[in-house]
């Protein structure tokens, strides 16, 4: 019962059913009032319907349990500086987190999601991680769980670009229930990929009279480049 309790209170966090979630919450902690992740879904539903004092009280008892829980934490530093009737779906993302670049930044539809649990405790702006392997790129949070995996195309020429030394800053950019978007930034490049853009534009405008294979010209050497360097 409480499992199924448990996975009902997921899937409204997910759906944005704040009000129903404070209900589904509320209760499982009636017969297990030390819940910590009840607990945490609680205080992030009472902040999302604008019940701040109580999602901070409700915070704060997590700590009381687990000091060091990093949701709890988390969860109180966003909320400095809301006002009670503030919602938390209001408070204000950084005007630059998800600046575009052309070559330098790229949003990206994970596949293969993570465990509705994990997807739950994801918020926009969220900074993650990518996580490379031999024939993939997963992107997992902090505290080392998955959450999705890129599309095998991005996936390689990723992997090398990293690493040739690339460094990228990945942040969540959009979370519900079966879609998760990711904001990918380059943050840093290095010396051997000076002329080698990360990610290449989606469209190709062509300038009036300039021959097709001029535009091209520069992607194709950027993919030698990185297919060179794969096999030194």
């Amino acid at each position: 019962m409480e499992k199924d309790l448990a996975h009902e209170a997921i899937t409204l966090a997910l759906t944005g059913n704040w009000p129903k979630a404070v209900e589904t919450n509320l209760i499982i902690l009636q017969d297990n009032p030390n819940d910590i992740d009840a607990l945490n879904r609680l205080a992030r539903a009472y902040a999302e319907t604008g019940s701040l004092p109580k999602a901070r009280i409700t915070a704060q008892k997590v700590l009381k349990i687990d000091p060091f829980n990093t949701i709890a934490n988390k969860s109180l530093g966003r909320w400095k500086g809301l006002k009670k009737g503030d919602t938390y779906a209001s408070r204000p993302l950084n005007p630059q987190l998800f600046l575009e670049e052309p070559g330098k930044t790229k949003i990206v539809a994970l596949l293969y999601l993570g465990s509705p649990e994990i997807l739950a405790k994801l918020d926009a702006g969220d900074e993650v991680k990518l996580n490379t392997h031999s024939h993939r790129v997963c992107v997992d949070t902090y505290d080392g769980n998955y959450i999705g995996r890129l599309p095998d195309n991005l996936s390689a020429r990723l992997r090398r670009l990293i690493n040739l030394g690339n460094e990228y800053l990945v942040f969540i950019k959009s979370v519900d229930k079966n879609d998760v978007k990711i904001f990918i930034r380059e943050s840093k490049r290095s010396d051997k990929l000076t002329n080698v853009a990360s990610f290449s534009s989606e469209k190709i405008d062509y300038i009036s009279f300039t021959p097709p294979e001029l535009v091209h010209r520069k992607d194709e050497i950027d993919v030698n480049l990185l297919d060179e360097e794969e096999d030194n």
